[in-house]
């Protein structure tokens, strides 16, 4: 399990240090519905990282991504694929920073936040782990990097679990900071929501460029063995 978790780490830290979402649970932590919709919103993030990641390990599985405890050619490929990919999000990232004086733009769905029910935060959450191009991207690499290492099935799911931990835990720390300190938390949640706002695209490119680098060299490496 050593190795599948070494392989996940950078990926889970790329998956949790994604600021859109961390945004979007400081905001609803700001709201009426906090100390309920909150809370969902991490469950659900949850919910969405486990399902890809269930579905890739067990397609990846069933595929045979590792041949003697090395990398099928496939799943190595797949890996190089992924890092252009994400190469392809951070230059789309980085082109549509907002320039100097200029406001950053974020997504519509934050102006109603105040108005959320549980299920639309829910959905939110699993749309946002689930869906969203560079963290579904980053999910199915750290599924597919776990099947590669041949492991059992059992070590596959805990190396997985850890990973899930991981990813969850920018959105995470803001509901523990908001249930521990109560209003006292709203000065930091509301520095920390500025800074990620005005920083979305430069995180976002920085974190997709370094992550392409290393699945393009770990896809790489898998080929050449």
């Amino acid at each position: 399990m050593g190795e599948a978790l070494g392989q996940v780490l950078p990926l889970g830290v790329g998956v949790a240090l994604s600021p859109v979402p961390i945004i979007g649970v400081v905001l609803m932590l700001g709201t009426s519905r906090a100390r309920v919709n909150g809370p969902v919103f991490l469950i659900g993030w949850l919910v969405g990282i486990v399902l890809v990641g269930t579905i890739v390990l067990a397609a990846s599985g069933g595929a045979g991504a590792s041949e003697n405890h090395s990398p099928a050619r496939w799943a190595s490929v797949l890996e190089i694929v992924l890092g252009v990919l994400l190469l392809l999000v951070a230059v789309k990232q980085w082109r549509g920073r907002p320039r100097d004086g200029d406001e950053p733009e974020m997504p519509k769905w934050m102006r109603t936040i105040d108005s959320f029910t549980v299920g639309r935060a829910a959905v939110l959450a699993v749309l946002l782990s689930a869906v969203n191009p560079k963290n579904l991207l980053l999910v199915v690499a750290a599924a597919t990097s776990i099947a590669q290492t041949g492991a059992s099935s059992g070590d596959q799911a805990a190396a997985f679990a850890v990973f899930a931990v991981i990813a969850s835990l920018g959105v995470g720390a803001p509901v523990v900071i908001y249930f521990a300190l109560g209003e006292r938390s709203a000065r930091l949640l509301d520095g920390l929501k500025a800074w990620m706002s005005s920083n979305n695209a430069a995180i976002m490119a920085t974190i997709c460029l370094i992550i392409a680098a290393k699945l393009v060299g770990d896809g790489i490496t898998g080929l050449s063995g």
